[in-house]
């Protein structure tokens, strides 16, 4: 037995865990073969008994991201794509010119629309000297003052006319300048589809293209009723908003389960719930600095809590029936109850109870497929800090 004791102590920490639950079973089953009423005698399961450990525990949502600013480029006025001074995928910045339109029938218009207002000054101008020619007749009686208040009429018409041109002028100047199209915030050029020569316009549904200032990215995610209800409760606050803004910095799990390195905080709440999903939204904003998320990624965003006491049960310590998670605890002469506990959250390899299991009380750890109520079994204590070295929380 010595040199058995020898042997498991130079095994690794998941072979002597797992050659104490072997060793304490053979030891069992050896005091128990010497029973002389010829009853077989009760299964040697391994028992661990219950404690509190600080804890933290994570809960995941899946999330869509999307750039902070996303801004579809369309054209302004019609015309022809002449020139496309940006490839897809490029980081532009605010100002810089990306797509030009074919000017030549909008000069033309300017062109027409700078006579007009040409013409319409002068008439203007001979309006005015006509009232200023009339006025003195007036005034020394010379001609009726009826010839005066139809030149300040026409003038007043002038004005008039003149103001429509300039308007006209300055309208045809502003299609003029929506001919190049320039990018109204940084960011990354998304898909263009179309190419040079391209008839383009307002009526088009289709964006010349798509730009996205990924600065800062956000994270859209949804939370069930049920885990609102739950946050509602645990995070402090007199409101939502208070609440929200109490929640620690949370991480980004990317599609291939790497951590994204940047942590990000909640910001916002979405004001109600979605009647189809049974879900309200948040967002979750991340830094970017250096461009490795775009809008149309997705992840998951996850959401630590820490517990400076939690009971910890292993996962192997569990079984499942009708959506309940329950535990066999040893009782009053070695019989084995079945219990409901209530979870609060989990690790990898552990849950983290709520009710359900008291600390101190013991609990089968393997074998559950061979238990049931009332059932007797033979005790092997092993330590609960044996287990959390081997797989830690």
């Amino acid at each position: 037995m010595n040199h058995l004791f020898e042997i498991i102590y130079k095994q690794k920490p998941a072979g002597f865990l797992y050659s104490l639950i072997v060793m304490a079973v053979l030891s069992g089953c050896t005091s128990s073969s010497a029973r002389s009423d010829g009853a077989p005698p009760p299964t040697a399961l391994p028992v661990f008994k219950a404690a509190a450990v600080p804890a933290t525990t994570y809960r995941e949502y899946n999330a869509s991201l999307e750039g902070r600013v996303n801004v579809e480029i369309r054209a302004q006025v019609d015309g022809y794509l002449d020139k496309i001074f940006v490839d897809e995928g490029a980081y532009v910045k605010a100002g810089q010119p990306l797509f030009r339109i074919n000017d030549r029938p909008y000069r033309e218009q300017l062109s027409n629309a700078s006579a007009s207002l040409a013409a319409a000054q002068a008439n203007e101008e001979k309006a005015a000297l006509e009232v200023s020619r009339l006025t003195p007749l007036v005034d020394n009686n010379v001609v009726s003052d009826v010839q005066l208040k139809t030149a300040a009429a026409a003038l007043q018409a002038a004005k008039a006319n003149v103001a429509q041109a300039q308007a006209m002028a300055g309208n045809a100047r502003i299609n003029l300048g929506f001919t190049v199209i320039t990018a109204p915030v940084n960011g990354y050029i998304g898909r263009i589809p179309y190419k040079i020569g391209s008839l383009v316009g307002r009526s088009e549904a289709q964006p010349l293209t798509l730009l996205s200032d990924v600065n800062e990215v956000y994270a859209y995610f949804s939370m069930s009723e049920v885990d609102f209800l739950q946050f509602k409760d645990k995070v402090k606050g007199n409101t939502i908003a208070e609440k929200v803004k109490q929640l620690p910095p949370v991480e980004l799990v990317m599609p291939d389960n790497t951590i994204y390195p940047e942590k990000g905080r909640i910001e916002t709440m979405e004001g109600q719930f979605d009647k189809t999903m049974g879900a309200v939204s948040f967002r979750a904003v991340f830094p970017n600095p250096n461009g490795l998320l775009r809008s149309g990624n997705t992840g998951k965003v996850k959401i630590s809590e820490s517990f400076p006491a939690a009971l910890v049960v292993p996962q192997e310590a569990t079984f499942e029936l009708q959506d309940k998670i329950f535990i066999f605890t040893v009782g009053d002469s070695n019989k084995v109850v079945s219990k409901p506990i209530k979870v609060l959250g989990k690790s990898n390899a552990y849950y983290f109870v709520e009710k359900g299991v008291a600390p101190g009380e013991s609990v089968v750890y393997t074998g559950l497929d061979r238990l049931r109520d009332g059932v007797v079994i033979q005790p092997q204590p092993i330590s609960l800090d044996s287990l959390l070295k081997v797989r830690p929380l």
